[in-house]
């Protein structure tokens, strides 16, 4: 089972690896690749949705392209301050956290996680509708299986590590922008000469509109292929999400993956539209806009040539397509994880792989991908109708908490004027657009994303409330600390001139196992002699620190993780000290915390061969399955593990009155 999982996933990594945050970071190019994919694929069908809503207006596309390309400029420039802001990550959810309100934090990450699914649920699909666009139509069937297989594909490949799971498609990429820039130059360049009539052709149009439907009737045709192309934008925000995966300097490489990101988006989208008008393409049953296209675009050449480079762009498209869905597999789980280090879900979805990718988040975004598909039969027509609108709830938010914060910091940053100005911009146009997307999406199937996006945010506040009844009745150990630190320090002196100075191997040992100085371990510490009486004269004290996503970000935070998971357990040992008994730690931290502790434990054992083990843990009054979902239980994990090893091992219960989600 060990090979089969190497074969699939890669051997374990270990936190001494040389050059380690080296090895697992992206440089900007291939940042671009892993988190510009998505906005970049949305070219295969943003414009030909956007086109194809116009109808008998086509040359209104030219208002729809140069509105695009503003806002691809403004979204990019906000969020380049958002990145210079917050050079640690955490984007959307975090800028609404820290700038406006935790409850603005949980709604903004909340939209980015359902937005982040769909993400790879219309990539896939549009991927599957490029791809069997190009093979015979009696294989068609399969389409939906392929889809399934491709989201399981990408979810393995995702565990595998995030470099892995980039540098794969770096070639295909590549050829996806090669061909199409060549393909928008061929076309601009070869009827350059219609240009003029096409500007001609355009003003007519909005004179006829205008006469026919009025100003608001112009406005409202553009408004509807606007908000059909927005999936264009989604994308943008995933490079300040994803900060922690990139190559040191974080901010630098952020900016420059932000303009690779933001320059090519613009050209594609604006310069596809262009080219449907110059080569007056118009809509073929089982063919895409693209694929009609390159058709005209190829028409004159050698048909060999023609038919080979149609083919290798499409193919190109659909490939892209699939690796769009990377940016869902890349900040999805990152935001899961930073929400969930917060207590808004389970924090086990902080928790790192023996690859040092958050393997939950990156499993849960899998498998609802997977529902979506089985729920839209990989409509690619519905699931644009579900996007877009999450994305620019967390855009606005955004821009609201960086337009407060410049407007708090004026009177200490001197550029603040500029710089509210950006985000300024960048609140009214993103406001807009939600606003605008939300009334046009609302009733073809916007308000089912709207309600998914409500319910888990209630869900989020549930999962909120449950930790935080279990912390008040927890608090109550907490208070243990101050007491006995004020006992303490009236008869340390004393009792440590009686007190060895080292402890006995010999002599019985309570081995205890625990995580951070607190109440909880306190309690489980002082439980030992008013169970055992004298019979134990050491104590040594075990704790791991747990590497997660949140100070899983480079040496220097792990350096001071392991500093501060030696501080914590030594004040167990003062304390052990203070009241006669021999003492001793051991330490080190890692994300497999049973794995460093049975360890930690063989090594122990080792050393003070008449030994017992004491873990505490929380003892619901009425365990369900909601709150071993909601607590790792590790104790209890631990427990089989060291009878196996023949370890004696006792679990001293902690009970906590909560049932759960009750108040």
């Amino acid at each position: 089972m060990t090979s089969i999982r190497h074969l699939f996933f890669g051997r374990a990594r270990s936190l001494a690896e040389p050059n380690l945050f080296h090895q697992v970071s992206l440089i900007a190019l291939f940042a671009w690749v892993g988190l510009g994919a998505d906005g970049l694929s949305s070219s295969c069908y943003g414009p030909e949705e956007t086109f194809r809503a116009l109808g008998a207006n086509p040359h209104l596309a030219i208002f729809v392209a140069l509105a695009s390309v503003v806002t691809i400029g403004a979204i990019c420039a906000s969020y380049s301050q958002i990145i210079a802001l917050f050079p640690t990550g955490g984007g959307g959810y975090l800028v609404a956290s820290k700038l406006l309100s935790p409850t603005a934090g949980v709604v903004s990450g909340s939209a980015l996680l359902i937005d982040y699914v769909l993400t790879i649920t219309i990539s896939v699909a549009s991927g599957a509708d490029a791809l069997f666009s190009l093979l015979p139509p009696t294989v068609l069937e399969w389409k939906l299986p392929f889809a399934f297989a491709s989201i399981a594909g990408l979810t393995a490949i995702n565990l595998r590590g995030v470099r892995e799971s980039v540098t794969l498609w770096v070639p295909i990429f590549f050829i996806f922008v090669g061909t199409h820039a060549f393909a928008i130059l061929y076309a601009l360049g070869s009827h350059s000469s219609g240009l003029p009539a096409l500007a001609t052709a355009t003003v007519d149009e909005v004179h006829t509109v205008s006469s026919q439907l009025g100003w608001f009737g112009l406005l409202a045709v553009l408004l509807k292929a606007y908000s059909m192309g927005a999936g264009t934008y989604t994308g943008i925000e995933a490079v300040s999400n994803g900060l922690p995966i990139l190559r040191e300097p974080r901010v630098q490489t952020g900016r420059r993956t932000m303009v690779y990101m933001g320059v090519s988006l613009a050209v594609t989208v604006a310069g596809l539209l262009l080219a449907y008008l110059l080569y007056r393409v118009e809509p073929v049953d089982g063919k895409t806009l693209n694929a009609v296209l390159l058709e005209k675009l190829t028409a004159a050449w050698s048909p060999r040539v023609g038919a080979s480079f149609v083919w290798v762009t499409l193919a190109s498209e659909a490939a892209l397509l699939l690796i769009a869905a990377q940016a869902g597999f890349l900040d999805g789980p990152r935001v899961l994880a930073n929400m969930a280090l917060d207590r808004w879900f389970p924090t086990r979805f902080a928790n790192l792989s023996d690859r040092f990718v958050t393997q939950n988040g990156i499993l849960l975004m899998g498998g609802a991908a997977l529902t979506m598909l089985v729920v839209t039969r990989g409509a690619v027509a519905v699931l644009v109708v579900l996007y877009s609108i999450n994305v620019f709830i967390t855009f606005t938010l955004s821009q609201l908490g960086m337009v407060k914060h410049w407007w708090h910091v004026r009177s200490t940053e001197s550029t603040w004027r500029r710089k509210l100005a950006i985000n300024g911009f960048g609140l009214a146009l993103t406001t807009f657009i939600l606003i605008s997307l939300t009334v046009v999406k609302f009733h073809e199937g916007g308000w089912a994303t709207l309600l998914v996006t409500g319910v888990l945010v209630a869900t989020a506040f549930a999962v909120k409330r449950h930790y935080q009844n279990v912390g008040t009745q927890l608090q109550r150990l907490d208070n243990l600390l101050a007491g006995v630190s004020h006992d303490d320090g009236q008869s340390a002196a004393a009792a440590k001139r009686a007190a060895p100075q080292a402890p006995d191997p010999q002599q019985r040992t309570a081995i205890l196992l625990v995580n951070g100085y607190n109440g909880l371990g306190l309690h489980t510490a002082l439980h030992v002699p008013r169970l055992f009486g004298d019979t134990f004269k050491n104590f040594v004290f075990i704790s791991v620190g747990t590497v997660d996503a949140g100070n899983f970000k480079g040496a220097d935070e792990l350096a001071a993780l392991r500093a501060h998971t030696a501080a914590e357990a030594e004040r167990y040992a003062a304390w052990a000290r203070a009241h006669g008994y021999g003492a001793a730690t051991l330490t080190t931290i890692g994300h497999d915390v049973t794995g460093e502790i049975m360890a930690l434990a063989a090594s122990a054992r080792d050393r003070f061969p008449n030994s017992v083990f004491f873990a505490g843990q929380l003892q619901f009054v009425r365990e369900t399955r909601l709150t071993r979902l909601l607590h790792n239980h590790t104790a209890s994990a631990l427990q089989y593990r060291f009878f196996a090893e023949n370890f004696p091992f006792v679990v001293l219960p902690i009970r906590v009155g909560t049932t759960g989600f009750a108040p």
